[in-house]
């Protein structure tokens, strides 16, 4: 169950740091709404993964899925570009959490 909760909130930070990026420096009020409510659930989440998971191997699994959804979120939205270099890494990373999960 902890391995789950950890995944959803890792989930939950690519969804908070898109919306602050999309809250114009918390100047829309909607993107700053579901900023903070995501937040909240995904450090609850990530402190509650904590307490049955090694801190180290759940926090990189954390930041991880984060990083890799934000990255992958931005070049849907032609935030940033793609290349085959930055998918390669994206993919790596993935590859790099699923290791963690394998080991642990």
């Amino acid at each position: 169950m902890a391995w789950l909760i950890l995944i959803l909130s890792g989930v939950l930070e690519a969804v908070w740091a898109s919306a602050l990026a999309a809250s114009r420096g918390f100047r829309r009020p909607g993107p700053v709404g579901l900023f903070a409510v995501s937040m909240v659930a995904s450090m609850a989440g990530l402190a509650y993964a904590m307490t049955q998971l090694p801190t180290g191997t759940a926090y990189a699994v954390w930041v991880g899925i984060g990083a890799t959804l934000t990255v992958a979120w931005a070049m849907i939205t032609r935030q940033e570009r793609a290349s085959t270099a930055r998918i390669l890494l994206l993919l790596l990373l993935v590859a790099c959490v699923a290791g963690l999960k394998a080991v642990s």
